[in-house]
């Protein structure tokens, strides 16, 4: 095969199937280009967006803000090494610090290392700072969490798809249920707990978004026993709820917020923890570090990405996008048998189907929303999640939500 030869998208497909490792099951879409909202295919078709790569691109694909401040800084300087001071690391730490009311941020790349950087602090002031005896810190977490793949994370899983096979796992963990601050409040009672690490909202077990007061009262029960209130904001952070953070909602301060994702609009891989100066001073040098963690590219293109959330207001966008949008899937199923209840907040919002977790139905919708120009993803069998971009505007979304009531009318399981 020809270097130069145009390739279709049954080619690629296949092509990643001999030659990848099979640890995703992607919708069988091969996309070319991006641009905003929209997206396209090898072969030219259009569709809408409406997962925003995990809510990675919430600033749109190809902003071309955060494009140019890419390319600006790719042809002056890319990486350093934290061995030496680079130009851009700086002013990146005093925007994060002062946008998000932290003293202190610990930049690193993907989600899954800042929730372990997050783990590693929590663990080091309890050992240095609150006097718990080394090897014994607890760290208490939510039952159906998803902070990410690595092993210490998987231990403390109960998706078993992601955690089966990968022993022998990371102690140091208590799981309570989600949304249940008088299992949390028990589980403080024990001897030697650090923190609790929990999603404000949970998106990846399906949108799951707590109980009014939940998250004032978990900064309670943190404060009252003295333990650290880690939020992971990886998801719902960056506007994507309507708020800068989701737990801006519940008026409350976290001891650590761990971002990802959106940080650079999903042009590059960027991640950090903001704390402050008491807990993030446990860190000292050659005690935690990332060859590319906080390198000149990354800090450019994450405060360009956080440029663009502000002065396009998209937080605000998404607040105004999300409330008509589950107004519009309300309406829907109140005609349909299919759909059984939709939430969310801002444009991070899902529709639980009428069937099992393991039936197809759920896939088989999203397959046929694809073939009406609306490409998604199912999360946990029967839940879809829709997510677009946050510089959707209203004539786009009520557009998208045609596609979706076309789509399920039109369904046949």
């Amino acid at each position: 095969m020809s270097t130069t030869e145009k390739l279709s998208s049954e080619d690629l497909i296949k092509m990643e199937e001999k030659y990848g490792a099979h640890n995703y099951s992607p919708l069988p879409v091969v996309l070319a280009k991006g641009e905003g909202v929209h997206v396209w295919d090898v072969e030219g078709k259009h569709y809408y967006d409406f997962l925003s790569a995990y809510s990675a691109v919430n600033q749109g694909h190809c902003h071309p803000h955060i494009i140019g401040a890419l390319k600006d800084q790719a042809e002056t300087l890319t990486l350093t090494s934290r061995a030496f001071y680079n130009d851009t690391l700086g002013p990146f730490e005093k925007y994060v610090t002062e946008t998000f009311g932290f003293d202190k941020v610990l930049a690193m790349n993907s989600g899954a290392e800042a929730v372990e950087t997050a783990i590693k602090v929590c663990r080091k002031y309890a050992y240095e700072r609150k006097g718990i005896p080394e090897d014994q810190a607890k760290i208490i977490v939510a039952d159906g969490n998803f902070h990410g793949r690595t092993t210490t994370i998987v231990s403390f899983s109960n998706d078993e798809n992601a955690r089966k096979s990968y022993g022998p796992y990371t102690p140091g963990f208590i799981n309570v249920p989600y949304n249940d601050t008088d299992a949390l409040a028990e589980a403080l009672k024990q001897d030697n707990v650090a923190g609790f690490l929990v999603e404000p909202i949970q998106g990846e077990a399906g949108v799951y978004v707590p109980d009014e007061g939940y998250l004032a009262k978990v900064r309670e029960l943190c404060t009252e026993a003295g333990v650290l209130f880690i939020a992971d904001e990886v998801q719902t952070g960056i506007a994507r709820t309507g708020k800068m953070l989701a737990v801006d909602y519940a008026n409350v301060k976290p001891d650590i917020v761990v971002l990802g994702k959106a940080i650079s609009g999903g042009v590059y891989p960027v991640s950090a923890i903001l704390a402050d100066d008491e807990i993030m001073g446990v860190i000292k040098p050659g005690q935690h570090g990332s060859t590319f963690g906080g390198n000149p590219l990354a800090a450019k293109v994450a405060v360009a990405a956080l440029e663009v959330i502000k002065n396009e207001n998209l937080a605000e966008n998404a607040y105004k996008m999300g409330e008509l949008f589950r107004k519009e899937m309300n309406r829907i199923i109140d005609k349909t048998d299919l759909v059984t209840k939709v939430r969310g907040k801002g444009l991070l919002n899902a529709i639980l189907i009428n069937d099992t977790e393991d039936s197809s139905t759920a896939w088989d919708i999203c397959m046929a929303l694809k073939e009406n120009g609306l490409i998604a993803k199912p999360t946990h069998g029967n839940i879809i999640r829709f997510a677009p971009p946050l510089v959707m505007n209203e004539e786009q979304l009520m557009e998208c939500v045609e596609i979706i009531e076309k789509t399920l009318t039109e369904f046949k399981k």
